[in-house]
Formats: C-alpha cells, sequence, structure tokens
C-alpha cells in the first residue's frame, strides 16, 4: 500500500523544550489513525507537522511522498485536508456555509475573486448532507452552533477531495448529544472504504469512532505505542500514556476508560 506520511527522529525543539521528541511513524493509503495523549503530550505539534505548517527541528518528514523542506508545501497543503481550532478562529463570521465550504478548494478563508463550477456546488452540498448540516448552507457561520461548526468545518476539510485528512480535536466543546452525532457521522466516514488516510487528535477514548484502525499514544512528546487499534489500545498502553491506572473497556465498536480499581479504592481511602 501507498505510504502517506513517513516520519523518521522528528524532533521539534522549542528553546529547550522539546515538544516531539525522536518520533518516527508511518502510515499507509486506507488507514484511519487515532492520536492519543494528555494535554501538552505533543498531538497538536505533530499535527502541525503533519500538515506541512511546522518544520521539524531535526529528522524526517514526507507527507504524501512530498519531503518538508524540498518541496512546494503551498501545493502539498491542497492536498490536505485539516479542521482544527487554530483554522476555525480564522474562518469569517458573515460568510455562508456554502462558501465556507467552498473556498476550501482554493486553500482560503474567504471569497475573493475566485470563482467556483456547477460541480464545485455539487460536492459541497453532498458533503454539507453527508454530515447533517445542508440546511443550513445558506445561514451565516457566525450564526451556528458550535456543533454545527465542526460539521461544517469537517465538511469543509473533505472539500478539496484531499488524500489524507486531519482532524484536531473535532469533538472539543461538544455536548454529549452534540459529540455522540458527530462520532456517529465520522464513523460513517472511517467506514467508508472509498474515505482518504484519516488522523484524528483527542483527549478521550470515547470519542474514537468506529473505524479506525490505528492508534498512535504521547506522552511528553515520546511515542508510547503504535500500532493497530485492537492491539495496541489496552489498558496498560493507556495508563502510561496518561500516568494513571486506567481501565479500557470495548463495547458495541466504542471504547470507554475509568480509573483502575487500585486507583479507584486508593481515592476512596483518601
Amino acid at each position: 500500500m501507498t505510504l502517506v506520511l513517513d516520519l523518521a527522529e522528528v524532533v521539534v525543539r522549542r528553546g529547550t523544550k522539546r515538544l516531539l521528541d525522536d518520533v518516527t511513524w508511518e502510515i499507509r493509503e486506507g488507514e484511519r489513525w487515532i492520536v492519543l495523549g494528555p494535554n501538552g503530550a505533543g498531538k497538536t505539534t505533530l499535527l502541525q507537522v503533519v500538515a506541512g505548517q511546522l518544520y521539524p527541528t531535526s529528522g524526517w518528514a514526507a507527507i504524501l511522498g512530498e519531503a518538508l523542506g524540498e518541496t512546494d508545501v503551498s501545493e502539498l497543503r491542497t492536498r490536505v485536508g485539516l479542521a482544527s481550532a487554530a483554522l476555525a478562529d480564522r474562518l469569517p463570521r458573515n460568510e455562508i456555509v456554502r462558501d465556507v465550504v467552498l473556498t476550501a478548494s482554493y486553500g482560503m478563508v474567504g471569497r475573493w475573486r475566485e470563482k467556483y463550477t456547477d460541480l464545485d456546488r455539487q460536492r459541497a452540498e453532498i458533503l454539507l448532507r453527508a454530515l447533517g448540516v445542508l440546511d443550513l448552507a445558506e445561514r451565516t457561520y457566525g450564526t451556528l452552533s458550535e456543533g454545527e461548526r465542526k460539521r461544517v468545518q469537517i465538511a469543509r476539510a473533505m472539500m478539496p477531495d484531499p488524500e489524507l485528512v486531519l482532524l484536531d480535536e473535532p469533538a472539543a466543546g461538544l455536548d454529549l448529544g452534540g459529540r455522540e452525532d458527530l462520532v456517529r457521522r465520522l464513523s460513517n466516514l472511517a467506514l467508508d472504504e472509498g474515505s482518504p488516510a484519516m488522523i484524528m487528535v483527542t483527549h478521550h477514548v470515547e470519542e474514537i469512532p468506529a473505524g479506525m484502525t490505528h492508534v498512535l499514544m504521547l506522552r511528553e512528546g515520546k511515542v508510547v505505542a503504535a500500532g493497530p487499534i485492537e492491539h495496541t489500545l489496552t489498558s496498560a498502553n493507556l495508563t502510561s500514556c496518561f500516568g494513571i491506572g486506567l481501565e479500557l473497556r470495548y463495547d458495541g465498536g466504542r471504547y470507554s476508560a475509568r480509573l483502575a480499581g487500585r486507583e479507584r479504592l486508593h481515592l476512596a481511602s483518601g
């Protein structure tokens, strides 16, 4: 299978601190990866490298066969779909939802002089329908609820027909109903064999959609574990990743986690 991402001994430094520390990671076509870790683990920094927005201090990073530092990243970015809080903050609040999605075709965050075809508009509507927000297409983006905005952002990430989709904490800030609706729609995307390779960052195993195939766990910029999700996402690895005893459960295609028995006993007795 085609190699979509190839990181070798990647280090990202800020002053004396290593935000990423010797990260080696490969993703192949058709794989859907979850990146898990506590706050400050380096998850967002890792996604910035994968999106071509941040160059490693040292090491090798190749995205879709293009090595960072040896390619035109502006062209590379058009092949990668991204939904993140930083990008969401740049989207014009007064722009209609359809245009928020359409502008991703040009890698822009606002309408200017670019022209779109009927096929562009049809694709935007198909994506909005798939995410359950087609009825909002004529609304201005700033009037949407947080859950609606998240779904529009994912439709936008899919608009340029990317070869790799990056979702940075897509369920952050949602209530329980909004989270479950979004996870259901992400499951449909992950289970679709025609979908591109995917990386989704989260803090919570409860947000992992069905259909995700692999997991990478980070702690303090280092890889704790990486591999197929059914073998790698374990109580022991989760405990190492988050630095506290955790018990992983799997039921009906979804994961959940809670304090391990000994940790609950310690809390109760403390």
